[in-house]
């Protein structure tokens, strides 16, 4: 290779150190899944090992600073390295290989595992990472693409199942009308700033020719983020496809893609409509609202545990906004904080149901967990745990989540909103003592059913749970670490 060979080369290859944590997860995607290929049914466990161990590692790598260097905008601004990136980076891995944890027993006691479950849960959380580094409209939508087309297999994996097939397809067919109302929404922004990138957008947008042509473009890719996101009103896939998807399949699509869902609320309106923040801050403290009220409301009158979950999801996702609503520094590291902390509280409670579920018994019903403490305490104080924090009884985790959010509210000037959170915290409080009650103080209905006998899948979720009340404990850190990524 000549001089001039060489120093040519020399911009590729430092463009592409930023990278690296992504070049590594996609790297080992394709070589466990032509692994996969040769290995046979009892050897799965392979794929599922290494998967775990891949996300863990590439975890590990961004945390060691590796790739980060000086430069932290690369492909002409399109993919960006920054403090906010980094935390969410190392949240989706750390969550989507806890996921992978709860996969594999459900899906083997039940001969369904195959190893492009764990590649489909590896290119999802590639798509997470790509979302949390867009630097312009065409990353964001390629990395939600991603993961979008990840999710919608994964939903779909239990292909004998009517309940999976059918909220595979409602998936599908809402998702691609939330992409096409995204992308319409991206193409009127690009039309009337001339620019893809974020950055150029921003420094654009008041001194647009057409502000009515931006400020449409934003309300649709509002619109599209809120579909993503599962708000009220565009909440109608969601308790469907947690129903119907295997409970590991919901546990994952329900913790993780919040976290992508929250940097792209970031990239779209912190960074590209900044200017315009007067214009959807209102529309979202609206939309934040909406998801309190129809998220706890409806919930109260559900008997299955999973929709019931779904639901306090949308008033969950409410609460996020909170934060973004608020505004600002202090509101966007309030909304990271809850998002993060709700990953890992719907990752626990969706634990439960795959730590009692049986082949043939998905234990996804709340009369299903009567007299589990006379049954089993541990597993029963571990649930516990759980509802609390979802809940926001102090010390645990989501009281600090909640305070965090209707804090930054009230700082935005969104009293009114701040009140409504307080009193829906009040409302769904009921749903979640329910669950605690029947485990303390009601009998068992039919045959007893033990939780199952694998010290690996308690632990896991033994310590998930308990990471609720440690980090309740010990919120300070978490909080600094995402006041870091927006001082």
């Amino acid at each position: 290779m000549t001089t001039m060979q060489a120093t040519l080369a020399m911009p590729a290859a430092t463009e592409l150190l930023p990278l690296i944590p992504e070049l590594v997860l996609v790297g080992a995607a394709f070589a466990i899944l032509m692994l996969d290929l040769f290995l046979k049914d009892s050897q799965k466990a392979i794929t599922h090992t290494l998967s775990v161990f891949s996300l863990l590692a590439v975890a590990a790598l961004i945390l060691a600073g590796v790739g980060s260097g000086e430069q932290t905008a690369v492909l002409n601004g399109m993919f960006v390295r920054d403090t906010m990136a980094d935390v969410l980076k190392v949240s989706v891995c750390v969550i989507s290989a806890v996921a992978l944890l709860f996969v594999w027993p459900y899906f083997r006691d039940r001969g369904l595992y195959k190893g492009e479950i764990s590649v489909l849960v590896m290119f999802a959380a590639l798509g997470m990472m790509l979302l949390t580094s867009a630097g312009s409209l065409i990353m964001i939508y390629l990395g939600l693409e991603l993961l979008a087309l990840s999710s919608y297999a994964l939903v779909a994996v239990d292909r004998d199942s009517p309940l999976a097939s059918e909220a595979a397809m409602k998936y599908f067919v809402l998702g691609a009308l939330a992409s096409g109302l995204l992308l319409y929404g991206m193409s009127l922004v690009y039309g009337a700033t001339g620019s893809l990138d974020l950055a150029t957008i921003r420094d654009t947008a008041s001194s647009v020719a057409q502000p009515m042509l931006l400020l449409t473009g934003v309300v649709f890719m509002i619109a599209g983020v809120s579909f993503k996101f599962g708000l009220a009103p565009f909440h109608m896939w969601l308790p469907d496809v947690y129903h119907g998807a295997p409970t590991p399949i919901t546990l994952f699509i329900g913790s993780a893609p919040k976290l992508a869902a929250f940097a792209m609320v970031v990239r779209l309106l912190g960074v590209g409509a900044a200017p315009l923040a007067e214009q959807w801050q209102p529309l979202l403290a609206v939309l934040a609202a909406l998801s309190l009220i129809v998220g706890n409301v409806v919930a109260l009158m559900q008997t299955n545990l999973k929709r019931m979950l779904a639901y306090s999801t949308i008033s969950h996702v409410g609460f996020t906004f909170l934060g973004f609503a608020g505004g600002g520094p202090e509101g966007y590291a309030a909304a990271m904080f809850y998002a993060i902390s709700y990953a890992l509280m719907a990752t626990a409670a969706f634990g439960a149901i795959v730590l009692l579920a049986r082949r043939g018994f998905e234990a996804d019903m709340i009369e299903d967990f009567k007299g589990l403490n006379a049954r089993d305490p541990w597993s029963a104080g571990m649930v516990l745990c759980v509802m609390a924090s979802l809940c926001g009884i102090p010390p645990f985790l989501g009281f600090w989540a909640k305070l965090a959010v209707l804090r930054a509210a009230i700082d935005g000037g969104l009293l009114w909103l701040a009140i409504v959170g307080i009193i829906c915290a009040v409302i769904g409080a009921f749903y979640y003592l329910r669950v605690m009650k029947v485990m303390y103080f009601d009998e068992p209905v039919g045959e007893p059913v033990l939780p199952r006998d694998d010290a690996t899948l308690k632990l896991v979720f033994g310590v998930n749970a308990l990471a609720l009340l440690v980090l309740g404990g010990a919120w300070s850190p978490l909080m600094a670490w995402c006041q870091s990524a927006f001082a």
